[in-house]
Parts: C-alpha cells; structure tokens; sequence
C-alpha cells in the first residue's frame, strides 16, 4: 500500500512540474500570498519556483542566519531552497531533496536561471526520498518543509532522519497540513485524499508526540489559522496543495493540451474533456463509471470542508 501511494505521488507531482505552473499565473501567485509569501519574495526567485502548493512559508519561522546550512524536505521547483539561499548567504548553502525527478529536474534549470538571469551559485538538489537523504550525521543547521511530510507514509522515519542530519541544536521549522479530528472514514481510506494532502495527515497531538520520540524538544504544532480552501485559486486545482492538472489517470497526448494556453494563461486548462471520435485532448482513461483522480477528490471534497478536519499547521522543534 505504501509503495503504491509514493508512486501516486510521485506520478502526480511529476505532472505538476511539467504543468507550466508558476507566479506568472494569478491563481499560483494568489495561493503563495495566501500562506505567507510577499510578492517580493515571490519576485525575486525564479517564477516556475512557485507552483500553488504550498500551505505556508517556512522560511519565515525558520531564522535562518548568514553561513548556515539547511535543507528543504519535498523541494519542489525549489521555491523555498531559493528564499533560504538568499537569507543564509554566499557562505551558506540550501540544499532541495525531492524524490520526484521531474521536480528536481525543475529546480535545477531554475538554479541556472535565477531572477536576475544569473545562476543561483549556493544551492543544490538531490534525487531522494525524505526518509532517506544523502547528507551526512550531524551536518544541517535547519530543516525546513512546506506540505510534504503529510505525504510520507512512514513518518517516525522520517522524524529519525530529521534527527539524524542536524546538528545538536539544530532546528526543525516546517509548514504542514494536520488533523484537527479524525477523519471520516471514506476520506481517510481514499487514495485520492491522500495524494491530495488530506488522508495521509495525522492529528497535531500526533505530530507533537511522534518529534518528541525522534530526539526533538521544544516542539510546537500550531494551527496557522489559513484557509485550506484557498487552494481552489488555482484553476483545475481539488483539494488541498496538488493542482490536478495531467493526473497519472489522464491520457496525455501528443498537442501538449495539459499545458496553461499561451494565449490566456489565465483560461483553465486541461479540463476533462468527453470521449469523441476526433481525439479530444486530455480525455480519462477510465470509463463513465470509474473516475479518474481528480474527478474522485474533487467528488469528495464536495462532500466535506477540508476546514473542518484538517488544518495548516506551523510546527517547530530543536534536536536536542
């Protein structure tokens, strides 16, 4: 069950980065802003960074000093690798780990083309599973994430491995989705919920307990307060931090249809389009009566508020 997940969302984030998402879209830059990022944040990294998933903004609670060291679970296009580059400096370094490699392939053309048309020279990103990263014991000041952790299957693990790449007294600051309740159960064993951010959290009891047992201390979970349906700014996004666009049960054909219009960028793109003879572009692969991914999460949230249950959470913690 667990190597399925992964797959599906290392499937699903794979087609985000291909998606032509970015800050250049209103919907992308409106969701960044809602959780936290400035538009001269979001201005002064490379715009395809940014693609509307994420739940806050880590590097704001980090306090990321000049010459430090800190990683970034579940980088992405390496939105936030690229804010903590710029806080710890020439002498620092931001590292992205991704296990998606469309992702990291992402980011790594956004490092050679920063804002300013000059390589970003302090950072760099590796092909891994966040359970399992290619750094050294005791070798990170800070470990920052943004909607990431809620994805793994095996969390303790990758609490150990927090814990195992910081320093002593180094420090977890991450942006995440927790559960204020328990979930019902038709959300909590749908796969479609957990792609989508919600099914695979846990309870922010749970979170708190779970970094307590890794070796954390002064650890705080706090409701941020934000709306998780601001996700629903980006078009043909359902649920909550993954645009659904090109999902792996989309058939993808050869006109490139499940990229944003380069005539109206703001035109929603890639809508499931009926069964035609003539080869209607994007169409599910599934039959009327077995909904593609999507289809599947949007039908559910239409069923219950994400608030109600789920919420996005900053959490906090020192490695003792």
């Amino acid at each position: 069950m667990a190597d399925n997940i992964q797959e599906q969302v290392r499937s699903k984030y794979g087609a985000v980065a291909q998606s032509g998402l970015s800050s250049g879209h209103d919907g992308v830059r409106a969701v960044a802003e809602a959780f936290g990022y400035t538009p001269e944040e979001l201005a002064s990294i490379p715009a395809e960074a940014n693609m509307g998933l994420s739940c806050g903004n880590p590097t704001a609670t980090a306090n990321l000093r000049p010459g430090e060291v800190v990683v970034d679970l579940g980088c992405g296009g390496g939105l936030d690798v690229f804010l903590a580059a710029s806080k710890v400096g020439p002498t620092g370094r931001a590292i992205g780990i991704d296990m998606t490699e469309d992702m990291i392939a992402l980011a790594r053309r956004n490092a050679e083309n920063g804002p300013d048309g000059k390589p970003i020279e302090n950072v760099e990103f590796h092909l891994a599973t966040i359970d399992n990263m290619p750094l050294d014991d005791a070798s990170v000041d800070c470990v920052i994430s943004n909607c990431v952790i809620n994805l793994a299957p095996d969390k303790p693990a990758v609490f150990r491995e927090i814990a195992r790449v910081l320093k002593p007294g180094g420090r977890l600051a991450v942006s995440d989705i927790a559960l204020k309740k328990v979930l019902p159960e038709e959300l909590a064993n749908d796969v479609a919920a957990y792609v989508g951010c919600i099914a695979g959290a846990i309870e922010i009891e749970e979170y708190r307990r779970m970094l307590i047992e890794a070796g954390f201390s002064g650890v705080e979970v706090v409701d941020s307060g934000s709306d998780l349906n601001a996700y629903a700014k980006v078009e043909n996004q359902s649920g909550c931090c993954s645009p659904t666009m090109a999902t792996p049960e989309l058939a993808v054909l050869e006109t490139d249809c499940c990229t944003p219009a380069e005539s109206a960028a703001d035109e929603a793109c890639c809508e499931p389009a009926p069964a035609s003879s003539d080869g209607a572009c994007c169409t599910p692969t599934q039959g009327e009566d077995d909904p593609g991914l999507h289809e599947r999460l949007a039908s559910l949230l239409e069923r219950y508020d994400v608030n109600d249950y789920a919420a996005s959470v900053k959490v906090f913690a020192v490695r003792k």
